[in-house]
């Protein structure tokens, strides 16, 4: 599988494990402190073949995420589950234990944030699903975000995540009954 844009990682980890499984050219963060000189060159790529952006799914990951993507405008977006980022052995999270399956499929999925989306889907509709506000929120966001595969957020930015991915209320829906059906039979 050939990937036309460029996938901005964190490190040279992300690096091999997305060579291992696509043919595809990366542009190395190395850190959360993502230099001028990084965004340039990921200014440039957006330019030249498009970028998207592959992090962790972890606070770093999201914060390199959150800095890319304000400095160059229109870059795809990929995530990887955290259930699928965990190292076989020892500590971590990241992109780099992912299996080239997982890796592919995330890749393939990559969404295109649109921040002028209207918003469709309201803060008391957030409250009334328990994504905001009740002791299985939490749980439930992780699922939400699995399930439509826009990543993990916080209560505070669930609402614009799913509007920059133009989440339609057909799609929030059918994943919020698969997750209470899912909680039922647990």
């Amino acid at each position: 599988m050939k990937i036309k844009e460029i996938i901005v990682v964190e490190g040279k980890d992300d690096t091999v494990a997305i060579q291992r499984a696509v043919n595809a050219d990366t542009i190395e963060t190395n850190g959360s402190a993502v230099s001028p000189a990084t965004i340039e060159k990921i200014k440039h790529a957006q330019e030249k073949r498009g970028v998207i952006i592959f992090t962790d799914p972890d606070y770093p990951g999201e914060r390199i995420r959150k800095i890319v993507s304000e400095a160059v405008p229109g870059c795809r977006h990929a995530f990887v589950q955290k259930k699928d980022a965990l190292p076989k052995s020892g500590r971590g999270i990241g992109v780099e234990h992912a299996s080239p399956n997982v890796i592919r499929e995330s890749l393939k999925e990559a969404h295109l944030l649109d921040v002028d989306q209207a918003e469709i889907i309201s803060k008391e509709d957030l409250i009334d699903a328990g994504l905001i506000g009740s002791p299985q929120s939490k749980d439930r966001r992780i699922a939400l975000g699995e399930k439509l595969r826009i990543g993990y957020t916080n209560g505070k930015q669930l609402q614009k995540r799913l509007r920059m991915f133009n989440i339609q209320k057909e799609e929030f829906k059918k994943a919020l009954m698969e997750i209470i059906q899912e909680e039922e039979h647990a």
